[in-house]
């Protein structure tokens, strides 16, 4: 009789442990979430336990078949899924399918002939699961199935494609790229239609399981700068990814250095071409800016617009950035110089008209340009972060206390509020080095305040050295003026017309190196005039 109770206790007990399961761990991320089960109570309280006290996920239960002795339940993030598109393609198509279904063909008669989807994926693992609901994707669970199918119905509020207000152009395109990962690789597609453009896919990120793409041209691109882009990739361990800026910080070959060995554009053509000379894009969701690899240091001195422009007045525009460099970066700390250690060198008419102009003033000529620099910068974050009402109020007070109010004090002399105007309006001109002027300025200005030209001579050196010793993925940072390269040079500093352009750089492309035919440069007709 005791055994007989026993059996009993024992068969409710599994029967128990089967219509409820121990919920998996709460581990999301590390692959513990065990595999999809044939039961589908198991999977729904496995779903339910997982997404637990989030409002934003919908479950969807319902039954199909003869007798409604088919199970299914679909889970959906609201906001990231197109409900209509679910509606439509799975609930309705399941619900109204005139096909017999049972737990043995469940799987292939849903998959092959009921969903109306071009792209539908397959995963036997919670993990996998859980990752493409929360990218947008819809799971459907299968009553006796181990095998979850995921529908892309991916839909929600984005931002169209618009001018990017960092790199605007006068002549050529005006696309940019957003937010959404999926409309910026088709925004490359549409620039580079080759079935050689490659992207790959990836996750980054504990917690946010952020996508980024690796882009290149197989063919162009030397292989040994994709694997060394996967490895450093793959080594990154962190919570979360929120923008490419994230990436760059734990890729790039000199941490420490002021100059940037990774570039980023929000343009489509500008990365067409970087991919075309056999450069690697990164990609990141969620960010319009996409980092390129290797970067070099004359990068900074190109526009998109040189190459849409005649090359005459391109190589114009070309030659005005690094002159426009220099000033930002050396006219302050030359002034200092000049005038504190070496004003024998400055026309007579000149050094009197300073002398004048800082007779009244307080403060030694250095100590006055890092404290108008330090100002400048100040007003110049503050009209940034502010609203644009704000922010043009900010410019007019700053123009007001820079300019009048401090020469009319006797605080600052005039020549001082020159240079610095000069210095700002220069450093807008190549805004891809404009944190690297800052320093340098500084840096300088600290130099010439000590040892006039002579310390600022050093530290150009010094700056020099420490360009020249840089590596963007095993490329000199200075190519191809440092090391020289004679053929690579018709796109430094000046833009030679584009039938001279014959090969792509030495240093990126190892293999396809021809980028035209020979021979292109235009003929004026050879037409014989009839009598």
């Amino acid at each position: 009789m005791r055994q007989k109770v026993l059996i009993k206790i024992i068969h409710k007990l599994k029967t128990f442990l089967k219509t409820n399961p121990t919920p998996p761990p709460l581990s999301y991320g590390n692959g513990s979430l065990g595999t999809i089960s044939e039961n589908i109570d198991r999977n729904l309280y496995s779903i339910k336990h997982i997404f637990a006290q989030c409002s934003d996920i919908i479950i969807r239960e319902f039954k199909i078949g003869t007798n409604q002795q088919i199970r299914f339940f679909l889970v959906m993030v609201d906001g990231l899924t197109d409900k209509s598109a679910v509606h439509d393609n799975l609930i309705k198509a399941l619900l109204l399918s005139p096909y017999k279904i049972n737990k043995r063909n469940a799987l292939p008669i849903v998959e092959q002939c009921v969903l109306s989807l071009a792209s539908i994926a397959k995963t036997k693992t919670f993990e996998k699961a859980v990752h493409a609901i929360l990218a947008g994707d819809t799971a459907l669970f299968i009553d006796g199935s181990e095998t979850v199918i995921i529908a892309s119905l991916r839909a929600w509020e984005s931002r169209g494609v618009e001018e990017p207000d960092t790199e605007a152009v006068v002549r050529g395109p005006r696309e940019g790229f957003v937010e959404t990962l999926r409309n910026n690789t088709a925004l490359l597609r549409r620039y580079i239609r080759t079935p050689n453009l490659k992207i790959e896919m990836m996750n980054i990120g504990t917690q946010t399981k952020t996508d980024v793409c690796i882009v290149y041209i197989k063919g162009i691109v030397d292989e040994k700068i994709v694997q060394e882009v996967k490895l450093r990739l793959s080594r990154i361990e962190i919570d979360s990814i929120l923008e490419s800026g994230y990436i760059e910080s734990f890729i790039e070959d000199a941490p420490f250095s002021l100059f940037p060995t990774i570039g980023n554009s929000e343009k489509p053509d500008v990365i067409s071409a970087k991919l075309l000379e056999g450069r690697v894009a990164i990609l990141v969701d969620g960010t319009p800016f996409v980092l390129t690899i290797p970067y070099l240091f004359v990068e900074a001195f190109q526009s998109s617009e040189d190459y849409y422009l005649r090359p005459y007045y391109a190589s114009f525009i070309r030659l005005l950035r690094w002159l426009s460099f220099s000033i930002a970066v050396f006219l302050p700390s030359v002034y200092v110089a000049l005038t504190t250690f070496h004003q024998e060198i400055l026309p007579p008419a000149l050094l009197f008209s300073i002398a004048a102009a800082q007779g009244g003033t307080p403060f030694p000529a250095a100590f006055e340009a890092i404290l108008m620099q330090i100002i400048y910068e100040i007003l110049k974050e503050a009209g940034v972060r502010l609203p644009r009402p704000v922010g043009q109020a900010i410019s007019i007070v700053g123009a007001l206390v820079i300019g009048e109010a401090a020469v009319t004090a006797g605080l600052i002399g005039a020549p001082m509020v020159v240079i610095v105007a000069l210095t700002a309006i220069s450093s807008f001109v190549v805004p891809s080095l404009g944190d690297v002027n800052v320093m340098l300025r500084l840096g300088l200005l600290i130099l010439s305040g000590f040892s006039g030209l002579y310390g600022i001579i050093m530290g150009f050196i010094v700056v020099l050295i420490h360009q020249c010793s840089l590596r963007s993925f095993g490329i000199p940072y200075m190519s191809p003026i440092a090391p020289g390269n004679l053929s690579a040079m018709k796109d430094v500093f000046v833009r030679v017309p584009w039938w001279a352009m014959l090969t792509r750089p030495t240093f990126f492309a190892t293999k396809n190196r021809k980028r035209q035919k020979d021979g292109q440069i235009p003929q004026p007709p050879n037409v014989e005039r009839k009598n």
